[in-house]
C-alpha cells in the first residue's frame, strides 16, 4: 500500500476537532488540535499531501464538515457511531477516538453516512423542520390531555383540541391555578399549528421543484408530504442496490440468525437442514421512513383501490393482519424503488399477491 495514502480521523467537538493521521500501514505520521472553524481546517487539510481519506462520526456538525471538506479530499467517510464498536474497548479520550477512527478507515470498517446531493439541501431542511414541528405538536397534544386526566376529567378523541369547544372544556377544570396551565397549552398548540400550516406550504413549494416527487405522488397512499418527505430522506434512490437493502434501511428487513450450518456425514460435507431462527425487524434503522412506509401500509389496508386488494388477498392466505400489513409495507417501499430508478409509471395490473 502505498505510503502517500493518509488516513485521517477526527473527533469533533463544539470548540476544537483533535485529529489523528495514519499512513498506509497503519503507523501514526501527525497527530494535531484545530479550532472548530473552517478556515482552521482547511490550512490542516492543505498542509498534507498525498491521497487523502477523512473520517468522523455522524452528528451535529457532520453535515457542515462534508460540505466543507468534500472539494479538498480523494474521500470524506462520515460514519455511523452506533457501528464503530472498537470505540468501545479500552481507555476513551479524544485522542484514542481520532486514532481508532482513522483506524477504522484504514482497515476497511466503517459503516458510511449517506450524505450527497447538496442539491436537495434546502427542501431536507423543510422536511426536518416539518417532521420536528409534528412531533412538538403531539407532546403538546398528549400534554394537554394528561393534564385533563390528572384531575380525572375524561378526554377521548379530538374535541378537546378545537377552538370552539375549548371554553366548554376549560370550565370543567374547577382549579383556577390548572385552568391556567390548560389556556398556556392551548396558546402553545395554536401557534405550532399556525407555524406547520406554514412550513408546510414552504415544503410543498420547494418539493414541486423536483420531479422525483411526481413519480412518488403514482403510488396510492404517497401523498404530498410523504413524497417530499421520502425525497428528503432517500435523496436518490441509486444509493440503494436492491430492494433489501431499502428494507433493511427503513426497519423493514427481517433478521435471522443461524450458526453450526454445515456438518461432515460420512466424510461429506453436508448443509445443515435446521431452518434460520428469525429474530424480528432489524432495530438499526432509519425510523422516519418506517413510518412513512407504515403509515402508508395502514392507510392502504383500510382503503380503497390496489394495495388494498393486495392486503385483502394476503389475509385470504392465512396470513395475521399485522403481517399483512408489514408486507404491504415492503410491496409500497418496493414500488417507490422500482418506479423511481426506472423513471416508470404505476401500473395496478403488475401488482400481484404474493409476499413482497
Amino acid at each position: 500500500m502505498s505510503r502517500d495514502v493518509k488516513y485521517i480521523g477526527m473527533d469533533v467537538h463544539k470548540e476544537a476537532i483533535v485529529i489523528a493521521v495514519l499512513n498506509g500501514d497503519g503507523k501514526l505520521i501527525m497527530e494535531s488540535i484545530v479550532e472548530t472553524k473552517a478556515s482552521s481546517l482547511l490550512q490542516f487539510i492543505h498542509g498534507l499531501r498525498g491521497e487523502l481519506h477523512v473520517t468522523w462520526e455522524e452528528g451535529t456538525w457532520a453535515a457542515w464538515l462534508y460540505d466543507l471538506l468534500q472539494p479538498h479530499v480523494q474521500q470524506v467517510l462520515v460514519c455511523d457511531p452506533r457501528r464503530n464498536a472498537l470505540l468501545k474497548e479500552g481507555s476513551k479520550s479524544d485522542k484514542v477516538d481520532a486514532r481508532k477512527l482513522a483506524d477504522l478507515l484504514r482497515t476497511g470498517m466503517v459503516r458510511a453516512v449517506y450524505h450527497g446531493e447538496n442539491g436537495l439541501r434546502t427542501l431536507r431542511e423543510l422536511a426536518r423542520g416539518y417532521q420536528t414541528l409534528s412531533k412538538d405538536l403531539i407532546r403538546v397534544m398528549n400534554r394537554t390531555k394528561a393534564l385533563y386526566r390528572g384531575w380525572s376529567i375524561p378526554c377521548g378523541g379530538t374535541q378537546i383540541y378545537a377552538a370552539r369547544y375549548r371554553e366548554e372544556w376549560l370550565q370543567k377544570i374547577q382549579q383556577v391555578g390548572v385552568r391556567r396551565r390548560a389556556e398556556f397549552l392551548y396558546q402553545e398548540l395554536d401557534g405550532l399549528q399556525a407555524l406547520r400550516r406554514t412550513l408546510r406550504q414552504e415544503l410543498l413549494a420547494e418539493s414541486q421543484k423536483h420531479k422525483a416527487v411526481k413519480l412518488l405522488r403514482q403510488v396510492p397512499y404517497i401523498g404530498p408530504i410523504r413524497a417530499a418527505r421520502l425525497l428528503a430522506l432517500m435523496q436518490t434512490p441509486h444509493r440503494f442496490r436492491s430492494k433489501r437493502q431499502l428494507w433493511t434501511y427503513s426497519g423493514l428487513g427481517i433478521e435471522t440468525h443461524d450458526s453450526a450450518q454445515y456438518r461432515y456425514v460420512r466424510g461429506e460435507l453436508q448443509r445443515s437442514k435446521k431452518p434460520q431462527q428469525i429474530r424480528g425487524l432489524n432495530q438499526n434503522h432509519n425510523h422516519e421512513m418506517k413510518d412513512i412506509f407504515k403509515g402508508a401500509a395502514t392507510r392502504a389496508s383500510g382503503g380503497k383501490g390496489p394495495l388494498r386488494d393486495f392486503y385483502v388477498a394476503l389475509l385470504a392466505k392465512g396470513m395475521k393482519p399485522e403481517m399483512a400489513r408489514l408486507t404491504l409495507a415492503r410491496k409500497i417501499a418496493v414500488i417507490v424503488l422500482t418506479l423511481w430508478k426506472k423513471e416508470a409509471r404505476f401500473d395496478a395490473e403488475q401488482l400481484k399477491p404474493q409476499a413482497a
